[in-house]
């Protein structure tokens, strides 16, 4: 369970922080407390900030407002800021349109994961002209494997963004010919 706010040093608190060492030297939670600013009677910002990382981690830029105000403490107004300091930063640094050529030119879009206490499995999707569309987490690993299932490796190549929940329709509702179409 993570600290709450005021059992933190002053020094290390995730503003001071920000102020004293820059954006960069903050994980994920950390700049994600920020900008919540505060957890709730129950949950402390820290924790929500931690569960609000693995939903974001999981959703890539596909994330939408009923991912986030599932929790306790995020409504309209919390999920609505989230979600455009996120589409800000997308347009901002633009992961879609980086061409990679090798896998090291792909490591700034994935480096914030280094601060992770587990090991994650991570998909990017790259269109024909080899440019970044996403990146995204596929699964997060357990003690001794990281469970990956190919359908959710190259899901977002077949189905394309925002298709990851195509399993809950009925297989009757499929058509496998129509995609040749």
């Amino acid at each position: 369970m993570s600290k709450r706010i005021d059992q933190i040093p002053a020094a290390d608190r995730p503003r001071e922080k920000l102020l004293r060492k820059g954006a960069r030297a903050l994980s994920d939670q950390e700049l994600l407390a920020i900008l919540l600013g505060k957890g709730t009677p129950r949950i402390d910002v820290m924790t929500l900030a931690q569960k609000l990382a693995r939903v974001i981690d999981e959703k890539g830029l596909d994330i939408q407002c009923e991912d986030l105000t599932q929790f306790e403490g995020i409504r309209d107004a919390k999920s609505t800021l989230l979600l455009a300091a996120i589409e800000f930063a997308r347009r901002r640094i633009k992961p879609e349109g980086i061409r990679i050529e090798t896998p090291a030119d792909l490591l700034p879009q994935i480096r914030h994961y280094a601060d992770r206490k587990q090991e994650h499995f991570l998909c990017a999707t790259i269109n024909g002209a080899n440019e970044v569309m996403n990146v995204r987490v596929v699964s997060i690993g357990l003690i001794d494997r990281s469970p990956v299932h190919p359908r959710e490796v190259f899901a977002d190549a077949i189905f394309g963004p925002g298709m990851r929940n195509y399993r809950r329709s009925q297989p009757s509702e499929w058509n496998p010919g129509a995609i040749d179409k």
